[in-house]
């Protein structure tokens, strides 16, 4: 079923420092940790996770802080990409989104503080620009992904990624599969998600991602290829934090 933020949650949002607001139900909580073994092509080379850090305030909002990671390498090929997002709990619009990448020697880090309610973004050291209404950035965008009902065979189309020239943000629900990956075996539902922007969204990557065929909507697989091949990550485990002792 779906997970909702509960008095134990609320009292870790509290130690974070963030404020109280209302929150949309949602699949995942504070602490949720997806772990995954990372191949370039059939080649196991490092490892990947999601992580709900906490609940933190952004400008006097609170935030869910979720990161996703991807670290690894074989001969002369490495990466190392973070990406951290900050979606309004009420919302799950986009404040703030960082990404520090490195793959194959390039290095791009960038941070960006969004302003859904004047529709506008800001990229730290440069000038303000317009973005859209409930804007997604390319780490919520995986969790957003997990509150869309997918039904088979549709196309869904958003114009809520946060820079406006790279709308819309597509997804194809392709088909469903059952799939075996370290954590267990799991019924899922594949779907293609697709952005105009570099990396493993873009139109040319052709990324693939299984999601479980449940409520809870975890990324089992994906699958993407990049400048230097294929990257794909497998679950390896799932773990969440558990509420504070005596907590309700």
């Amino acid at each position: 079923m779906m997970v909702a933020v509960g008095p134990s949650a609320a009292r870790l949002a509290a130690q974070d420092g963030a404020l109280a607001a209302d929150v949309k139900i949602v699949p995942w909580s504070i602490g949720e940790r997806l772990a995954y073994d990372v191949k370039f092509g059939f080649i196991r080379a490092g490892s990947g996770e999601m992580y709900i850090a906490g609940i933190e305030s952004v400008r006097g909002r609170p935030a869910w802080h979720g990161r996703f990671t991807v670290h690894g390498g074989y001969l002369a090929l490495r990466v190392d990409d973070v990406l951290e997002t900050w979606m309004d709990t009420a919302t799950l619009s986009s404040l703030r989104f960082a990404q520090d990448f490195s793959e194959i020697g390039r290095e791009r880090q960038k941070t960006f503080e969004i302003f859904p309610d004047k529709q506008t973004y800001l990229q730290v050291g440069k000038t303000e620009k317009p973005s859209v209404a409930e804007p997604l950035d390319d780490g919520s965008f995986l969790y957003f992904i997990r509150t869309v009902p997918l039904i088979l065979g549709k196309t869904y189309e958003f114009n809520r990624y946060f820079i406006p020239d790279r709308n819309p943000v597509r997804i194809r629900v392709l088909r469903r599969e059952r799939v075996r990956v370290s954590a267990g075996t799991f019924d899922c539902i594949v779907i293609q998600p697709i952005i105009k922007t570099k990396g493993i969204f873009s139109e040319n990557g052709q990324a693939e991602i299984w999601l479980t065929d449940d409520a809870r909507r975890i990324m089992v697989q994906m699958k993407s290829k990049l400048a230097f091949g294929s990257l794909n990550l497998y679950l390896r485990s799932i773990s969440v934090l558990a509420p504070p002792e005596g907590a309700k």
